[in-house]
């Protein structure tokens, strides 16, 4: 988690591996629309402890799981306007296969197993808090 933009060179640093023959790198930005809604901003907010060691957790597994040399994510926290970058993954794997394959399976992970909520802001001044896996969140439930 990560409360300051994310530096997507530094963050790729963190790949190097002289057996590497592979690099993979997704960036996920904001956007300007969502379910047939226009989005103004969103903001992200997570219990951190959490969200880090369940994070952490996942780039462990990935690493076993498809042989990679790194992994490495951060998401955003706090506010964040149209076009910023919400979350970053890379891994570095010694084949192109498992570095395509363990980036989305990273992604994927976040999204269904890390505490992040999402409160979007939308163009008509309305707003919507979205669970992590971008289900609406119902009022008392």
């Amino acid at each position: 988690m990560s409360e300051s933009v994310i530096d997507p060179v530094v963050e790729k640093d963190r790949l190097g591996d002289a057996g590497a023959g592979a690099c993979v790198i997704f960036e996920g930005w904001v956007r300007n629309h969502n379910e047939g809604r226009s989005v103004h901003s969103l903001d992200y907010q997570a219990y951190a402890p959490l969200a880090l060691s369940e994070g952490e957790t996942i780039l462990d597994e990935a690493i076993d799981r498809f042989k990679l040399r790194a992994a490495s994510a951060v998401h955003r926290a706090g506010s964040l306007a149209i076009g910023d970058m919400a979350v970053w993954v890379g891994v570095s794997a010694d084949h192109r296969d498992a570095a395509y394959n363990a980036s989305r399976w990273i992604i994927d992970e976040i999204k269904r197993r890390v505490p992040i909520w999402k409160n979007e802001h939308y163009a008509d001044g309305e707003s919507g808090w979205l669970h992590p896996d971008n289900s609406p969140v119902e009022p008392n439930a």
